[in-house]
């Protein structure tokens, strides 16, 4: 398909977003019309990949979706199987990943900002980095952002990347990961998250989502046969106490000074 018939497209689904919108009711849910002119194939892959980057796993959804699985967030593939991919994605990738760090940081922040504490043994290298990242506030992604988020997500040991799977932040060095990052790795491998690793940090929000999952689980052993309820049920005290650690050790911002 040629690029004006795809832009036609964008605008066709555009128009049926708006539609359904006010069909439903939900008319802050629809597309305004953008000051720069009509969304075009470019804007639109960047504007989908945002929000796609910004689910739990997303950074590897959008690497998939985008026809080319780099490692998961892990270092860059080799030059020669790069060059076969579709153009543009190490740098999609690298910007959404140098973007959702700084939104960690800024949650970080702003939690404990509101009076949260934060435990782990990266937690003083966490807070210092949160202090150093720039707030994005939603402004226009040049094509020159892609260079500089290259060498943001270079800086070893003071970018911090949300893992709500394993309910903490990871305040990311290589030497420290557990998780068997490979050389010259700028991203942890979030799916292999191992307990005691020297990158982990936690507030108080993941104590309280720690403790959320295991009523859960709890819940879910109750409907099910013993033997597997009480493998259900060992997850769900694992969850309550590291919840109970973060509360014996989490210190505030001005204690870790």
């Amino acid at each position: 398909m040629k690029k004006h018939a795809l832009n036609l497209r964008i605008e066709d689904f555009i128009k049926w977003v708006n539609r359904e919108a006010q069909v439903q009711g939900l008319p802050d849910q629809s597309i305004p019309q953008d000051p720069h002119g009509a969304l075009g194939m470019s804007r639109f892959r960047r504007t989908l990949a945002w929000h796609i980057a910004r689910q739990p796993g997303g950074l590897v959804a959008l690497a998939i979706q985008y026809g080319h699985l780099r490692t998961i967030l892990d270092a860059r593939t080799s030059s020669g199987y790069g060059s076969r991919s579709r153009g543009g994605i190490h740098s999609v990738l690298d910007i959404e990943t140098a973007l959702a760090a700084a939104d960690t940081a800024a949650h970080l922040r702003d939690r404990v900002a509101a009076g949260e504490k934060v435990s782990g043994p990266a937690a003083r290298r966490a807070l210092t980095a949160a202090a150093m990242t720039p707030r994005f506030e939603g402004r226009i992604v040049p094509t020159t952002f892609a260079k500089k988020a290259a060498r943001f997500l270079a800086r070893d040991g003071v970018v911090l990347y949300d893992n709500p799977d394993a309910f903490l932040i990871c305040a990311f060095k290589r030497d420290n990961a557990l998780c068997e990052p490979d050389p010259g790795a700028t991203a942890p491998r979030q799916y292999a998250c191992q307990q005691g690793c020297g990158n982990a940090v936690r507030t108080d929000a993941h104590a309280q989502q720690m403790r959320e999952k295991a009523d859960e689980i709890d819940l879910k052993a109750s409907l099910l046969p013993e033997k597997l309820a009480n493998r259900l049920r060992r997850n769900a005290d694992n969850f309550r106490k590291m919840a109970d650690a973060h509360d014996a050790t989490a210190q505030t911002a001005e204690a870790l000074k």
